[in-house]
């Protein structure tokens, strides 16, 4: 079964700004119905939604609450339709600046846990709330969003890159177990994208390093990653689960 975006209710967790924003612009273009999960930019998730139109949403959870992330889903089903689709975006507070970034002697387990709580914990909590509604009609899809560093840690970000890894792999396990009633999973990755909150203290030198080094000659954006998302939602992404597909324009082949 596959059904074409324009019949679909879009979840796109962490949307009010950045990488997750430019996710729900598209497909808002491409006439789903979108949920705007945030957790503190109730601005920004708001003003998007009134500029998406009235077929999107903006609702507040912090995705590692599972029983806030339960009643989002509830909210969110009242107002547009049960989620379909799920993008899981959300990341917890971080900025990508190679200067400031933890080294491993000052590194304490507490950031690698809070990332992989927003990361992987998230997702465990939005499963569980979206899988009764996906089995009942024997569809979904989700998306989640990693990083090209965990194929090349150029910039060891330890807590951020092993968040991601561990998402991988719960990507790919969601996918054997959830198979059998009908939902994909798949992961997207992208590289440093010009420009999101997260990639903004990052040196301008360092965007123009990249650009040289990869094929297509450019920093990819998140319009461009978010384009790239769409089809793991689409029906032409139908027969593939369990995949990870990098979109930086070339510089990491997976």
């Amino acid at each position: 079964m596959a059904k074409p975006i324009s019949d679909t209710t879009v979840l796109v967790t962490g949307a009010g700004r950045g990488l997750g924003a430019a996710i729900a612009r598209a497909f808002a273009r491409e006439g789903a119905r979108v949920a705007i999960n945030y957790r503190r930019s109730r601005e920004k998730a708001e003003a998007l939604a009134d500029e998406l139109g009235p077929r999107c949403a903006a609702f507040q959870a912090d995705v590692t609450d599972a029983p806030a992330v339960a009643d989002m889903v509830a909210r969110i089903t009242e107002r547009l339709g049960p989620p379909d689709v799920l993008v899981h975006n959300a990341l917890a507070d971080f900025a990508f600046d190679g200067d400031a970034r933890k080294t491993l002697d000052r590194l304490a387990w507490a950031d690698v846990a809070a990332q992989t709580q927003t990361a992987v914990g998230g997702a465990l909590a939005l499963v569980q709330a979206l899988r009764p509604h996906f089995a009942a009609q024997n569809f979904g899809r989700i998306v989640t969003i990693g990083t090209n560093l965990v194929q090349n840690p150029v910039v060891p970000y330890h807590e951020y890159v092993a968040a991601k890894a561990a998402l991988l792999a719960f990507t790919r396990t969601a996918a054997k177990e959830l198979g059998p009633i009908g939902v994909s999973v798949n992961m997207v990755s992208g590289g440093l994208l010009r420009v999101t909150d997260a990639s903004a203290a990052t040196p301008e030198a360092v965007f123009d390093i990249i650009a040289a080094q990869t094929p297509l000659g450019r920093v990819t954006t998140p319009e461009e990653l978010a384009d790239a998302v769409l089809f793991f939602a689409s029906p032409w992404a139908r027969a593939v689960t369990g995949q990870n597909l990098v979109v930086d324009g070339g510089l990491v082949f997976d």
